[in-house]
């Protein structure tokens, strides 16, 4: 009997020496461009968030992608870890020129476009920050604690901070918030200001009922 599976929205993360970085700079016809290179997305190995993607899910998935960019579909990224699975212009900071598999993970190649967000980029790796990845996508995940993915599609890949440990970020506990009915607009909400007042005022509540 098959166990039963999840449809998830997708995050990993790899930080810049997990994802060993290379960052190229080229001189081009119209000035020059800044690149990173680099793993985006590991197979065959169970990761921080206890998720293991076959690597025959992550080939089909990086060829599917390189296919877009190779048909001429602008494949966008943006800085830190953005809502949902949309691109939002505004957060824009590169675009993915090839992807590529080389043994069992998914590379590719980012280029730093001249946007706010893009500048944000070029200026902390030119200045030695250490910046990761996080590959952002969706895909069908088995709840027999196996954390076997399947049907794995890789939306984007986008520009995160290098976290100050490994498992530093709270990726997971972001997306059993997003994934959960009602999540979205619970994070939304929490970001409100009038809403913040309110969390505020009932945490202090809770911390003097503790005395």
């Amino acid at each position: 009997m098959l166990g039963k599976t999840r449809m998830l929205s997708l995050r990993e993360t790899l930080t810049f020496d997990q994802a060993k970085i290379v960052v190229e700079s080229k001189d081009e016809t119209n000035g020059k461009s800044l690149y990173m290179k680099g793993i985006c997305i590991q197979g065959g190995v169970k990761n921080a968030n206890q998720r293991v993607y076959p690597v025959s899910e992550i080939s089909r998935a990086v060829s599917t992608l390189n296919d877009q960019i190779t048909g001429g579909y602008s494949v966008l990224g943006e800085v830190d870890h953005p809502e949902g699975l949309n691109i939002n212009l505004d957060r824009v900071s590169h675009m993915l020129t090839d992807m590529w598999m080389d043994g069992p993970n998914g590379y590719g190649k980012l280029k730093v476009l001249p946007t706010p967000m893009g500048k944000l980029v070029e200026t902390m790796l030119e200045s030695g920050v250490k910046l990761g990845v996080s590959s952002r996508g969706s895909g069908n995940v088995k709840e027999d604690g196996s954390g076997q993915v399947s049907d794995f599609e890789i939306i984007t890949v986008d520009v995160v901070a290098q976290p100050s440990a490994p498992g530093a970020y709270p990726t997971p506990i972001y997306e059993q918030l997003m994934n959960s009915k009602g999540g979205y607009k619970a994070l939304q909400t929490a970001r409100d200001t009038k809403a913040q007042k309110y969390l505020k005022e009932a945490l202090v509540n809770i911390i003097n009922g503790l005395k």
